[in-house]
This record gives C-alpha cells, sequence and structure tokens, in this order.
C-alpha cells in the first residue's frame, strides 16, 4: 500500500531526500541486527556502583583553541 501510494507523481514530488531516510525504519524496525536481547525483569540493575558527574560549569569548558570535533 505505501509502495503504491510513494509511486505516484504527486507524493513523489513532495518528498524530499531527507523524508525517504525516514522511510527506512518504518521497512527495518523489525530486524534486530545484534541477535536476540533477553531481559530479566525479575531481577534489578545495580545502580549505587555507578558515578554520575557533575554539571559542568563555566569554569569548567575548555578554550576555544583546544577543542575537536566538527
Amino acid at each position: 500500500m505505501l509502495q503504491d501510494i510513494l509511486g505516484e507523481p504527486e507524493w513523489a514530488e513532495l518528498l524530499t531526500p531527507a523524508d525517504r531516510r525516514g522511510l527506512t525504519p518504518l521497512f527495518w524496525s523489525h530486524v534486530r541486527p545484534y541477535g536476540e536481547v533477553n531481559l530479566d525483569m525479575a531481577t534489578r540493575l545495580n545502580l549505587t556502583a555507578v558515578t554520575v558527574p557533575s554539571p559542568r560549569t563555566a569554569g569548567d569548558q575548555e578554550p576555544a583553541g583546544e577543542r575537536t570535533g566538527a
């Protein structure tokens, strides 16, 4: 049904490349690329061992010349 609608010229003109990329998960959401994931809902995670970093302050920021990334 979706293929028929997307095959119509008026829809082909409306969809941008970003819109078409957004359709991909519709067709692949049932695929599990990492295999079967079994969750044990009867046990709880030990989150007391995890440390959470404190919020950043103005003094924690990197100087402009040392920033990495794009």
